[in-house]
């Protein structure tokens, strides 16, 4: 996969929907607009005079004025609401430097007075609870850590026997190749090819979004529903591309990668969500999984080497599986998308 082009769209894409956001009379943190325009403006000048870099470049200003600050701010917002505000104050103030707004200069006065009338009261630090709170999630999706590891030490066996990104090596190991399914019976490759991938990048940026969305989900229908959906929704993303080949609706390719899966995924937070749209939230979460599915879809269009005709059998399949093996009833409310 050409990382300067997936880095461009990233930084162009998130830009744009930051922006849009901020548009919102409701939008808070109006000091993103700031930095997406900055984003923006950097994408572009490198898109101008550096093309074959315009996505390292403008790559490192998102990940330097929108991503790090994004993350830092719900770290922060975490702390905060544990009562831990001496560290909410310490990682506010560092985030100042990437992210110099206004509201957050006023959070971290706020923080400063809820400190002091901590330190008044003697109150127990909540930072152990904090911690305990953190391992109790992580034990709650014990799947998707079992996965994203499993597809790390299968890409370690891929570079053990070869270039992961050689076709003769991919085929030998396992690829999903229509042909061979069709001609060849050779159906297991269905299977092989989810745990295998073209390269470092992709296997990073699958292993990533696996970390982003599957906890949640997890979390919300339980291990094995989560397990079922991901397998399944890679099978029938493979199954899918077999018989679009066979019609002739799209030309034979080669397939690895657990994107089938992780867009099975995404299919499935939207069948769980329309399972339960009457409960609080579920209709701005959906609207979030659209917005995933709609940048997907652009950057399928403008990636070449992506199959979109299995990101949409996977996601086709993860939104029946999520309408089918959602929970009839969730305790404590959904879970955040």
């Amino acid at each position: 996969m050409n990382l300067n082009h997936i880095l461009l769209f990233l930084a162009l894409v998130s830009s744009l929907l930051v922006l849009g956001r901020a548009l919102r009379p409701s939008a808070r943190y109006h000091g993103w607009r700031i930095a997406a325009l900055i984003v923006l403006a950097i994408t572009g000048v490198a898109w101008l005079f550096w093309r074959g870099a315009a996505g390292y470049v403008g790559g490192c200003a998102w990940f330097l004025l929108l991503f790090l600050p994004a993350i830092g701010l719900r770290k922060m917002t975490e702390l905060a609401m544990q009562g831990n505000y001496k560290s909410a104050r310490k990682l506010g103030a560092v985030l100042q430097i990437l992210h110099p707004s206004r509201e957050l200069h006023d959070q971290i006065r706020l923080f400063c007075r809820l400190e002091s009338q901590a330190n008044d009261r003697a109150a127990v630090s909540p930072v152990a609870v904090g911690r305990e709170t953190t391992r109790s999630q992580l034990r709650k999706a014990p799947a998707v850590l079992v996965l994203i590891l499993l597809n790390a030490v299968v890409f370690l066996f891929e570079i053990s026997v070869g270039d992961s990104n050689d076709p003769e090596v991919l085929h030998r190991i396992g690829a999903l190749e229509p042909y061979a399914v069709i001609v060849q019976g050779e159906y297991w490759r269905l299977f092989t090819a989810l745990f295998l991938h073209g390269g470092f990048t992709h296997l990073l940026f699958n292993a990533f979004a696996l970390y982003v969305l599957g906890p949640p989900l997890e979390r919300s229908i339980g291990t094995m529903r989560f397990v079922m959906c991901y397998l399944i929704s890679g099978l029938a993303s493979g199954a899918g591309v077999v018989g679009l080949t066979l019609i002739g609706l799209v030309h034979p390719v080669q397939l690895v990668g657990a994107s089938g899966c992780i867009m099975g995924i995404v299919g499935a937070w939207a069948g769980f969500l329309m399972r339960h749209r009457h409960a609080p939230h579920a209709k701005q979460r959906l609207a979030n999984v659209v917005m995933i599915v709609a940048i997907q879809v652009a950057f399928d269009l403008s990636t070449p080497q992506v199959s979109m005709s299995a990101h949409l059998c996977g996601l086709i399949a993860g939104f029946f599986l999520g309408l089918v093996l959602a929970p009839s009833a969730v305790d404590g409310g959904l879970d955040a998308a």
